[in-house]
């Protein structure tokens, strides 16, 4: 007889699958302590990290606290404080409601816990590593919850090899900590890295919020939201469209104050915006649903970041109503105010009926523009003098004027030769002149440009010329870590957001490899010394190094490649010439020149064909066609 093949898993195995699922990185645990003690009801929450939480997590609130016998049991599988039974799963109103975040952090870590309740003198401290209670003690210390986890996948050492840099794993931080102070602006947050202070945010409202996250240049571009129905209840903010961004790195909705990820709600905001913001922007906004908790399913991953409506689309119709409605009533869109005429009123000075004088005309009663040149002397001067502004009466117009304005082959050859008739010249040297001519490129629609060739013609989208070429001299410099640079003339200061400031950190070697000489002045800012010289005179630095930081977050989220790869291809993007730009015909031959002289001059950057050619066949087959 064959033994039962099925049993139940150790609670220290079943905690580490848990955690597979729940921490995935040290923004995960982050994500869920800081939860833990909103829902302690605190006001003041601290985080401390080292080695982007690799070597240290430690989260301090001055919440509820916890009992001797809660310290110990919220170490345990699916043990909460949140939910008492089934019912309440249809009105949460918490942040954590499993019962899995604290027992899947205890197995993979070292974790130390101080908690005190304000009507207990004592408080209690817990160790536990790796599920194990190693002890448990009485102790004075602060009312509230201090919880530190350190040596984050200590057990599970293939799980620590995959984690990413520490600047990366500290932008993943930064992100959390954002998503969970913008939800909550009524809870003083800090945040602390290495010993450094990357955020101390104040009890405020959430305007005041967005500023400190992002800088101070968002006090200008937030347009507010606010809609109350019998069904839900918006409030918030949305970008004004001419500061919509390439990465949709900026965009929050919160639902009962939870941050969620949600494509359909964001379909509603994105087709507000339909009509006054191009398909390849993405614009700006935080916006906070209140909703009854009945109505909505948030029980659907482990993250929590999905829910699922009862009604989405009477909710979907409600959110681009509203956000549309505050776009035109902020003046997003152009509108015409009648009742606005009094306030010129002010610009005009009341004076007395006597002091006001007519105004005087002077004028020459004697001019006549129609004279004849055998009119009198005096009229042709005064023409001259009061009305021809200069011009002498005696320049008269060409009888050949039309022929001015021909355009000669010579002209469009744009070629310098030498003043020679052309029948004195010699066959071979008129023959190299017509070749000349006929082969000159020129631009359609300020897009394309074409050249012919012996087989037919080519056409030739010039930005994705433009940034394939850039894109390999850019790949290059990075392997020789050797960029042309051209000096600025006055340095330039950029300031950027804290996640944006983790990101140029991680890049900056890279970045001055490529030609950018840049040095950091303070947490955020840096001052710009100097760009790539490949990267010309139409852009500034300021736009140069911020379109550059948003392509190489775009491109990150759309394919794997290496972090060199990445900035070589952003960085062409952000400096290639637009669609639109006007070339003269020594920039389309230098163009066409140095995309032959690329490894790959057929494909662009995103895989599409940048040159399309037209034979003489194909052109005769078209023509040969009968309608």
């Amino acid at each position: 007889m064959t033994s039962d093949i099925i049993q139940l898993l150790p609670d220290a195995v079943a905690n580490q699958i848990a955690a597979g699922e729940v921490v995935q990185r040290p923004a995960s645990a982050v994500k869920e302590l800081v939860e833990n003690a909103i829902d302690a009801g605190a006001d003041q929450i601290k985080l401390i990290v080292k080695d982007a939480g690799k070597s240290l997590i430690q989260v301090i609130d001055n919440g509820c606290g916890m009992s001797v016998t809660d310290a110990r049991l919220c170490f345990e599988r699916h043990a909460t404080s949140k939910i008492r039974k089934a019912e309440d799963l249809f009105a949460i109103r918490t942040m954590g409601f499993r019962g899995e975040a604290m027992a899947s952090i205890a197995a993979i870590a070292h974790v130390e816990l101080r908690s005190r309740r304000v009507e207990d003198e004592l408080g209690t401290i817990v160790q536990i590593e790796g599920s194990t209670v190693l002890d448990q003690y009485p102790e004075n210390i602060p009312a509230g919850t201090n919880i530190c986890i350190k040596n984050l996948f200590y057990n599970i050492p293939a799980r620590r090899n995959f984690l990413k840099s520490n600047a990366v794993e500290m932008r993943h931080i930064i992100d959390e900590f954002q998503r969970v102070a913008l939800a909550h602006p009524e809870i003083s947050f800090s945040l602390h890295s290495d010993g450094n202070e990357v955020f101390r945010l104040p009890k405020e409202v959430l305007k005041q919020r967005i500023v400190h996250l992002f800088g101070n240049s968002y006090n200008q571009r937030l347009v507010p939201v606010e809609e109350d129905t019998t069904i839900l209840r918006i409030q918030g903010f949305v970008g004004k469209p001419e500061f919509a961004k390439k990465t949709r790195g900026e965009q929050f909705f919160f639902v009962n104050k939870r941050f969620v990820k949600d494509p359909y709600l964001n379909h509603a905001v994105m087709n507000a915006f339909e009509d006054i913001l191009p398909s390849d922007s993405f614009p700006f906004y935080v916006l906070c649903i209140d909703i009854d908790p009945a109505k909505i399913d948030i029980n659907v991953h482990p993250t929590k970041t999905e829910i699922k409506y009862e009604d989405e689309k009477s909710i979907y119709a409600i959110l681009r109503s509203a956000v549309k409605r505050s776009l035109g009533r902020y003046n997003i869109a152009p509108t015409l105010d009648f009742n606005q005429e009094t306030s010129f009123n002010h610009m005009i000075s009341q004076k007395p009926l006597d002091e006001i004088q007519a105004p005087t005309i002077t004028f020459n009663p004697s001019f006549n523009p129609f004279e004849s040149e055998g009119g009198s002397s005096t009229r042709t001067s005064t023409r001259s003098a009061d009305y021809a502004m200069g011009f002498e009466k005696k320049t008269a117009i060409p009888q050949n004027w039309d022929t001015l304005y021909q355009i000669t082959e010579q002209d469009n050859a744009a070629q310098q030769l030498p003043l020679i008739p052309t029948e004195e010249r010699e066959p071979a040297e008129q023959e190299e002149i017509k070749t000349r001519v006929v082969k000159q490129p020129f631009q359609l629609h300020n897009r394309y440009v074409v050249s012919q060739i012996h087989s037919g013609f080519m056409l030739i989208d010039q930005q994705a010329a433009h940034e394939r070429i850039l894109y390999e001299q850019f790949v290059e410099h990075l392997e020789r870590q050797q960029g042309l640079s051209q000096q600025s003339l006055f340095p330039q200061t950029i300031e950027l957001s804290n996640s944006d400031a983790a990101l140029m950190q991680e890049i900056l070697p890279d970045i001055q490899s490529l030609g950018f000489q840049l040095r950091p002045f303070g947490k955020t800012t840096y001052i710009v010394d100097g760009i790539p010289a490949d990267v010309g005179n139409h852009l500034n630095e300021t736009t140069v190094i911020e379109q550059l930081l948003e392509d190489f977050k775009n491109n990150k989220d759309e394919l794997k490649m290496s972090k060199r790869e990445n900035l070589a291809k952003s960085l062409a993007r952000s400096a290639a010439l637009k669609t639109g730009t006007a070339l003269d015909h020594a920039s389309m031959a230098d163009l066409i020149d140095k995309l032959f002289a690329c490894a790959v001059p057929n494909i662009s950057l995103q895989g599409k064909p940048i040159i399309i050619t037209f034979t003489l066949q194909e052109l005769a087959e078209r023509f040969a066609k009968t309608l």
